[in-house]
């Protein structure tokens, strides 16, 4: 399929992914389209097929603020191959822009974790969901160039060793729907006992058949550099591959868009997107 072809399925899956959950509804802004639904699993406002070249500061500002009402975070998307000019009007809006590769699977290479290191399908009834929760808290709070960050900052959760049980640490309800209905697929890896990386595939039906994103891949801090991150990616693939003809993801910048390159994924475009600054 040529990369025109790809990104078509890409945007159209990125339309469809708000109405699959049926508790969405979605709101038009100008050039903008804009799902307003659960806080617990928001979705980004993305321009308008067709219409990517029209929007205005006006739009996103409109949009921010419909969002922010709703108690969703401020956040457009938008394939930047598709929309060249929409990440200057972001900015004017006052939103800042990180622009990150789109890579989909093309040869995919099979890559194995360590021996230690047992990896799970994730059930709905695992007493463990929500402390998997936690675990993908803590590895993102925690950026790779800082193995310690995270570690007793305020409001950053520590991921028990031991299984606290489903009433100290549960999952959300909507995640667990997700899982049970096969709309998240998420494994996650142990080592002694204890989860130590995470990720998730996310199936959509477009247009009759399956396309799926890979999500959320994240290892402790002290568990990084031994491959775990590649090798739950690898897995997600293979699993992914069994019902869906294209995977995609998006990679937090170049660096770490070569590592799965290596595992054979392919840069087809570039996924912008545009947030509230960081205090």
């Amino acid at each position: 399929m040529s990369s025109t072809g790809l990104l078509d399925r890409i945007e159209r899956y990125f339309s469809l992914a708000p109405e699959a959950d049926g508790l969405t509804r979605i709101e038009s802004v100008g050039g903008l389209v804009v799902p307003v639904g659960s806080p617990e699993w928001p979705y980004p406002a993305r321009p308008r097929p067709g219409q990517e070249d029209a929007v205005s500061v006006e739009d996103v500002r409109a949009a921010v603020q419909l969002q922010e009402s709703a108690g969703l975070p401020a956040s457009v998307e938008w394939l930047g191959d598709r929309c060249r000019g929409l990440a200057g009007v972001a900015r004017a809006a006052g939103l800042h822009v990180e622009e990150l590769p789109l890579l989909v699977v093309d040869d995919p290479v099979e890559i194995l974790l360590p021996d230690e290191v047992r990896l799970y399908l994730v059930g709905a009834d695992d007493p463990r969901l929500g402390l998997y929760q936690r675990l993908a808290a803590l590895a993102f709070a925690a950026p790779a160039d800082r193995p310690d960050a995270g570690a007793g900052r305020a409001g950053v959760p520590e991921v028990a060793v031991g299984d606290p049980g489903p009433a100290e640490v549960p999952p959300t309800e909507l995640l667990r729907e997700r899982v049970a209905s096969g709309r998240t697929v998420m494994m996650v890896a142990v080592d002694g006992g204890e989860p130590v990386a995470i990720g998730s595939h996310q199936p959509v039906d477009v247009d009759g058949s399956e396309v799926s994103e890979v999500v959320g891949v994240a290892t402790l801090p002290r568990f990084r550099g031994r491959g775990l991150g590649a090798g739950l990616t690898s897995a997600l693939v293979d699993h992914a591959r069994q019902t869906a003809d294209l995977v995609f993801l998006s990679a937090g910048d170049d660096d770490v868009a070569r590592v799965y390159e290596r595992a054979g994924f392919a840069r087809v475009g570039t996924t912008c997107v545009a947030e509230r600054p960081s205090r």
